[in-house]
């Protein structure tokens, strides 16, 4: 939330449209895998990002972003 000089607060929310994943959205999503079906969840700290499938249970299992390129083939 935004808090704007007047003392009022703004939200900034985009609509998602239908089948549209709202974490694509988040700068911690790669964009690439995650559409081709996978969770696509960045390690910031180390740039290695989660190729198990969308909403999968548990941690995430991150491998190199090289290694990630495969499943967006």
């Amino acid at each position: 939330m935004n808090h704007s000089d007047d003392g009022t607060s703004e939200t900034f929310s985009s609509p998602v449209r239908g089948g549209e994943r709202p974490d694509l959205r988040s700068m911690h999503i790669r964009e690439d895998v995650a559409q081709a079906g996978r969770c696509g969840n960045v390690h910031l700290a180390t740039g290695r990002i989660c190729i198990l499938p969308q909403r999968h249970h548990g941690s995430c299992d991150f491998v190199g972003p090289e290694d990630a390129n495969g499943v967006t083939r």
